[in-house]
């Protein structure tokens, strides 16, 4: 698509998969522009704030995703279980069975931390508290200590089969987290 024609949802999705491949702070903005296709003069008008606002907007965007089609479907829905299943389908869809990391995980995991702390730290306890919602909803034992695993069984599961290059170790693990789950349901 030419530059000219990309929306800025298309040109902040460009950017977060540069943030994805080189990180926030490994991402130049010949990088950004070469991903984009936006000059550096568009860059800045598109986001005059800079790089800090790029990784406020990439932010914003996962998030209001996750909101959508994650946190929402697990506050809202009247069946646990099928809103659980829908998260671990959406979840699995999204990072792609593995192949795609966590961005706000890898935010949370280097100096970014703290220029986006807020942020990091809304994404992880929004998820935590729609799961828990969920689980204690559908009769789960322990619900906030259940979702607190699963989330960190997901975010671990990434890390690991990006370590391992082995995206099955992700599906394996959301397999038994769904079946965890589906178990401590009444």
């Amino acid at each position: 698509m030419p530059a000219a024609l990309l929306s800025r949802e298309d040109a902040v999705a460009r950017i977060a998969e540069v943030f994805r491949e080189h990180g926030f702070a490994g991402a130049s903005l010949s990088t950004i522009t070469e991903a984009t296709g936006l000059g550096k003069g568009s860059l800045y008008n598109h986001f005059p704030g800079g790089k800090d606002q790029m990784g406020e907007e990439v932010l914003a965007h996962i998030d209001g995703w996750f909101e959508t089609q994650v946190y929402a479907l697990l506050r809202g829905s009247a069946d646990p279980r099928a809103a659980i299943t829908a998260m671990f389908d959406a979840v699995d869809a999204y990072f792609r069975s593995g192949r795609r990391i966590c961005l706000v995980g890898a935010f949370a995991l280097d100096a970014t931390r703290d220029r986006f702390a807020s942020r990091v730290q809304d994404y992880f306890i929004r998820w935590i508290d729609a799961l828990a919602a969920a689980l204690e909803k559908g009769g789960a034992p322990d619900a906030g200590a259940l979702a607190e695993t699963t989330v960190a069984g997901i975010q671990g599961a990434l890390t690991l089969s990006r370590a391992l290059n082995d995206p099955a170790v992700f599906t394996r693990q959301i397999r038994e987290m769904r079946a965890r789950l589906n178990a401590a349901l009444a």
